[in-house]
């Protein structure tokens, strides 16, 4: 038991280790907070940004323009309220929700459960129609501690719900999307109308979706406001697992490529009660997250659901099936959950006097920071900003300029950004080092720092942007 409180003891200070990093080096910020904070939403500062833009366009790269069986879409995130009944959001879009009746705390069923399992012995039970009912009766309400104290489930739409114009009546009822997907399935003929595509091919798209969570939890991994990067892939009915098999294993791919740890990855099959409505095979990529191993991306098989939802058809003239209806294979990935997963698998704490973040250069927000050895020197200044910064600058676009603080502080700040390199212009780059003449051949060079090694080289400043588009690669 002590062991279990230990473990759990280092998870949550890890936890706290990162949210406080994010927040002190403008990663992310809590929303709305000079408002005393606005629960499950998140702003990203100056460099969460950065790392987002650097996810998004690693993805769009691998899944979008790499291929050529791919077309990219960007839909409005409202929609008319038709196309959310008839897929059946409306109506099945929900998640149990449990009122403790000591304090009125709502929170989901499932959330009680997840935290206090293994304390409480919480079983999983299987009720006759294959869905899951959970015996918490020993687990203590979240909020006032108390035992047993909890109203039956009842299903909670997680659909944010609006008005679209003057009119009040329920004809001017929509929906922030809760998906991207179906924005996706509602083009689905525009695309084959503009583009004639054969089968198989996939629509693409990144975008925000809206989920009003009951108990939005550990930090930006479950949130009212959140962006996803999805892709809906077309195949004729009898080729789905082929596909399904390759786009489980592109996915893998790229989650090595961004620098997400995968010894901390693995695949669940999700069993027939816990899947989607619309799914008939999923697999959850799961990551060890310090709160435990939670889903960070997911693969379904919708079949033909959502086509013949719309009531969607494709002209199969390649194979002489005439109209057929395709089914579906989706990857779906969470950009803020990816997000989270790169922080955790870049933290690196094996010096615990220097802990930083061991982004691979590539998803680095800043690829660079060009400082003067010491900022009251005109001459240091001119040198690194005219002949440094703005060449980099102009090549790279993420270089950041840091001359706050003594060189040490720079280094400091700049590992905790994840910089990877950090380049420094010193009296030898303007051939200035009176006391060593040996080092004169050093005029025009700058050090280079590794952020990992801490090791440092000079390099000539002609070559620096060979060297950094070579450690780039």
């Amino acid at each position: 038991m002590t062991e279990n409180k230990n473990q759990k003891n280092k998870e949550s200070d890890l936890m706290e280790k990162i949210v406080s990093l994010c927040k002190r080096r403008g990663f992310i910020f809590q929303g709305s907070e000079i408002y005393g904070g606005l629960a499950g939403t998140f702003d990203f500062g100056h460099f969460g940004v950065a790392l987002k833009n650097n996810i998004k366009q690693s993805w769009w790269k691998k899944f979008v323009e790499s291929r050529t069986d791919m077309y990219g879409v960007d839909a409005a995130i409202l929609m008319r309220q038709e196309v959310w009944q008839a897929t059946g959001h409306v109506a099945n879009f929900a998640d149990p929700m449990v009122e403790c009746s000591n304090c009125h705390f709502r929170f989901r069923e499932d959330s009680v459960f997840a935290g206090h399992a293994s304390s409480y012995f919480v079983e999983v039970l299987v009720d006759l129609e294959g869905k899951k009912v959970f015996d918490y009766s020993k687990a203590p309400c979240p909020e006032c501690k108390k035992v047993g104290n909890y109203t039956k489930a009842k299903q909670f739409n997680m659909m944010f719900q609006t008005k679209v114009g003057a009119s009040e009546d329920s004809s001017a009822t929509s929906y922030l999307r809760p998906e991207t997907a179906q924005g996706m399935f509602v083009n689905f003929k525009n695309t084959v109308d503009a583009f004639h595509p054969k089968l198989p091919f996939g629509m693409a798209q990144i975008g925000k979706a809206f989920r009003n969570e009951i108990t939005p939890r550990d930090f930006i991994f479950r949130q009212r406001e959140f962006e996803q990067m999805e892709i809906e892939y077309f195949v004729r009915p009898n080729a789905w697992s082929e596909s399904f098999g390759m786009w489980l294993n592109q996915m893998h791919e790229w989650i090595e490529e961004i620098g997400i740890d995968t010894t901390k990855t693995t695949d669940l099959i999700v069993e027939d009660f816990d899947r989607a409505f619309y799914s008939e095979k999923t697999i959850d990529i799961e990551f060890e997250f310090p709160f435990g191993k939670k889903e960070l991306f997911g693969l379904a098989y919708r079949t033909d659901y959502d086509l013949k939802t719309h009531k969607l058809e494709y002209v199969d003239e390649e194979s002489g099936a005439g109209k057929i209806t395709p089914h579906v294979i989706e990857p779906s990935f969470g950009l803020d959950r990816a997000f989270l997963a790169i922080l955790l698998s870049a933290y690196d704490e094996t010096d615990p006097e220097r802990p930083f973040l061991k982004f691979k250069p590539s998803i680095a927000p800043v690829i660079c920071a060009v400082s003067p050895l010491l900022k009251n020197k005109p001459e240091l200044v001119g040198y690194a900003k005219d002949n440094v910064y703005a060449l980099l600058k102009k090549e790279f676009g993420r270089v950041m300029w840091d001359d706050n603080g003594n060189i040490g502080k720079r280094y400091r700040r700049q590992d905790e950004i994840g910089t990877p390199f950090c380049i420094v212009v010193d009296f030898e780059t303007l051939g200035e080092n009176k006391e060593n003449q040996e080092n004169i051949d050093m005029k025009d060079t700058v050090t280079v720092r590794d952020r990992d090694t801490g090791a440092q080289e000079r390099v000539k400043v002609s070559e620096l942007v060979k060297y950094l588009k070579s450690e780039l690669s």
